[in-house]
Parts: C-alpha cells; structure tokens; sequence
C-alpha cells in the first residue's frame, strides 16, 4: 500500500473519518481483542431496492426506517444492520461505525482462512443494486477513502461481499469496476479476489497522485 501526503492522526478520531458525514448507529458491538483489520469489503444497497437519493439506508443503519413506507421493508422487517461507510451515488460519504468497532455488515463469512469477517474487516456500502455499475462520484470517493484507511489500518485486502459469502450474497456484482480501482489505486493484484480484475469497462478523469 502506498503511503499519503496527509497524518493519520489528522484523517482520524477514534476510528472516525473527518472527511465523513457522521450518522452513529446502535448496531455495532467491540472487536475481538487484537483484531486484524486488514480487510476491506464492498457492498451494494439502495432503499427500496434500485431507488435512489432518499434516506432510507441511513435510516435502516440506525433503526429508524418506517417500514410502513414501503411494501418491501416488509420483507426485511425489524434487520439490524450497519456499515462502517455509506457512498452515495453522487459520492456523499458517511459514516456510522467508528472503524475501531464491529459492524454488522458481512453476516456469516469466510474469506482468506478466517470467518466471521465483521471481526477483521472494514464495510463499505455503496448506494446501487447488484450487478449494476457505480457512478464516476462513488469511485471518486472510494479511491480517497481507502488510501487513508490502509494508512490508519494495516489493510491488505479488498473484497465484495459476494466474496465473503459466495452463495448467499451477490452483491456488489459485476457492475464494480475492480480493475478501475487497481489502476487508479495502484494496488497489486494479490489485493483483490481471484477472478475480479479484467480489462476497465470504465475511464474517469481523476486520478491519485
């Protein structure tokens, strides 16, 4: 991972981005002691599904969704879930979980030798559906957000949750340009899972230096 212009005790207050949107949600819970958090994974989620620019996620991660308000959120009725992050389509980012915390965000996992990634692993939520692409502001967003993680944190690895729990998740999807990430990032190839980097579907006129 490369290095960054900025401190990390300048990005970072106990586990929370500055560079973020503040939302704290109820549902979270203390890391393992000596956690490992050297793994970031990428979801999709939009309320109800392929809807967006409303608050129904910030209002799902921190239990104040009216599930009166639309006949899906009957079929998810009284889920308590969060992420660490939320990317909007135009690039808004939030936060709900002190990264030092235990999200819920993966559920039952695997990945690289070890369960239970909410344990170890940072999530990320991006406003979309599975299999759909990202917008060029999520993107944009994401190549700032990871460089002052793997800063802060000694993360190592980027995964869907499609990844994590193959069969049951499906999300992000092929939508998600990984290899756009790789050469906008400069990350080696190790970074990513089997499979994911292909040639990029998408060009966007930013870069980091």
């Amino acid at each position: 991972m490369r290095d960054e212009p900025y401190a990390a005790t300048t990005s970072w207050q106990d586990g929370w981005y500055r560079f973020a949107r503040h939302l704290h949600s109820p549902n979270f819970g203390p890391r393992p002691a000596h956690p490992c958090i050297d793994l970031v994974v990428l979801h999709s989620i939009s309320l109800p599904p392929g809807i967006y620019g409303n608050d129904c996620v910030q209002d799902l991660f921190t239990n104040r969704l009216d599930w009166n308000q639309h006949p899906y959120f009957q079929q998810i009725k009284g889920l308590q879930v969060s992420a660490h992050f939320y990317i909007r389509r135009d690039g808004e980012l939030w936060q709900f979980v002190s990264c030092e915390d235990r999200a819920w965000h993966a559920g039952a996992s695997h990945y690289r030798g070890r369960d239970n990634c909410n344990d170890d692993s940072i999530g990320i939520e991006l406003e979309g559906v599975e299999g759909e692409c990202f917008e060029a502001p999520q993107y944009e967003t994401l190549t700032t957000l990871l460089p002052a993680l793997w800063q802060r944190y000694p993360v190592a690895h980027l995964a869907g949750h499609e990844h994590i729990a193959p069969g049951r998740k499906a999300d992000p999807g092929p939508g998600l340009d990984w290899t756009l990430l790789q050469n906008n990032l400069a990350l080696p190839d190790q970074c990513f899972p089997n499979g994911v980097l292909k040639t990029t579907k998408h060009i966007f006129p930013f870069h980091v230096d």
